[in-house]
């Protein structure tokens, strides 16, 4: 697991979310929006939604990726701070979904950049992307806790 230094101790308790569209259909892009309302609450969590890159701790990818999208999210990436987590979220991001095999699909986010979640379904529903970010956070807390050893 990456990002193992103070600043993961530090987004383990509150991560801030960018969601990435690399344009899809938009049903995963209205069920993230809808896992980020008052709703699901994923305040107790101490997830916020971030701006932009720069502010954010974790990048929440919807759709498959065509040659920009992947240009976009390759810059994206690298544009956020360490450390930096990526859950990809939905059938077309975890492996390209229906649109696998159209000419304009050339890969699925891991490809892209390194993920460390995925959210399946087609779309997923907001408890199960609410579940991943959890899942994650577990995964920093589990990874905190064996190298304070």
């Amino acid at each position: 697991m990456r990002g193992a230094g103070m600043g993961a101790k530090a987004i383990r308790y509150s991560p801030w979310v960018m969601h990435f569209n690399a344009g899809a259909c938009n049903g995963c892009d209205i069920e993230v929006l809808a896992a980020l309302t008052p709703f699901f609450d994923p305040e107790r969590l101490g997830v916020k939604l971030a701006p932009n890159p720069r502010h954010a701790d974790v990048i929440i990818v919807t759709g498959a990726l065509n040659k920009k999208a992947a240009e976009r999210l390759r810059r994206l990436y690298d544009q956020t701070p360490s450390p930096k987590f990526v859950i990809a979220c939905g059938a077309c991001a975890i492996s390209g979904g229906v649109f696998t095999d159209s000419y304009p699909v050339i890969s699925r986010a891991d490809k892209v950049v390194p993920v460390d979640v995925y959210v399946p379904g087609c779309p997923p529903r907001p408890e199960a992307i609410i579940y991943g970010i959890k899942k994650l956070l577990d995964k920093l807390g589990g990874h905190l806790e064996s190298s304070a050893r």
